[in-house]
This record gives C-alpha cells, structure tokens and sequence, in this order.
C-alpha cells in the first residue's frame, strides 16, 4: 500500500518523537554503563537537533493535512503543548532537572497529535 505524502510526515513525526523518546530513556542508562557515552547524552546541541527537526516536521505535516477538514483547535493546542515541552526540555527550562520529563512529556504529547492526524485522514482499504 502506498502512503500519501500527508500520512508519510504523520509517520516520520511518529518516528521522530519515538526516537526522542528512546533518547531520553536509553541513552541515560546506556550512559550509566559506558562512561565514554556520557558526553553525548548530555550534548545540548543534540537536544536543538530534534526541536529543530520536530517543528518544521510538525508544522508540514499537521499543517496540510486536511483542505477539506479544518484541524480541531484541540488538535493543534496537543501538538503545541508537545513542541513546547520539547523546547523546554532542550533548553532546561525551568530548570535543567525537568529536561527529561519535559521533553518525554512533550515527544509523547507531538506523537499523539500526529496520531489523531493520522486517524482522521481518510485511508483506502488495502487490496490485500
């Protein structure tokens, strides 16, 4: 089955919000066993890297998703919570002991948004 361009930017923030998330959860304890990975689970650039990629990503693929079906406003708010608590998390606002909550908060918020994207496009049946 072949994926419209709007269902394959829902699918690649998918994919990016997971590999935040897997970021934040594996490459601490990761880090843990391997000194020499300490370094770059505390890069802050890395951090910048995904909100830099994320936002573009995010605002494409909710943004021309529906010419027909105007977003629900909810729909927008989720995903600009979620960009958001990335930011934040990236930045360490407001303090830099919130970093990984924020940002697990904020990657899981944006991949709900693209998920209910995802789940009010029209999909044809698969021919099998």
């Amino acid at each position: 089955m072949r994926m419209s361009p709007a269902s394959l930017l829902d699918a690649s923030a998918i994919g990016l919000s997971g590999l935040c998330l897997a970021h934040c959860l594996l490459l601490p304890v990761g880090a843990a066993m391997l000194p020499a990975l300490a370094a770059a689970a505390e890069a802050e650039w890395l951090h910048l890297l995904f909100v830099a990629i994320a936002l573009p990503l995010a605002m494409v693929a909710l943004g021309r998703a529906h010419r027909r079906r105007p977003l629900p406003g909810a729909l927008w708010l989720l995903a600009a919570s979620g960009l958001a608590g990335l930011l934040a998390g990236a930045i360490g606002w407001p303090a830099h002991a919130l970093e990984t909550p924020s940002t697990i908060a904020g990657s899981l918020l944006l991949a709900a948004a693209h998920g209910w994207n995802w789940r009010r496009r029209p999909h044809p049946a698969c021919d099998g």
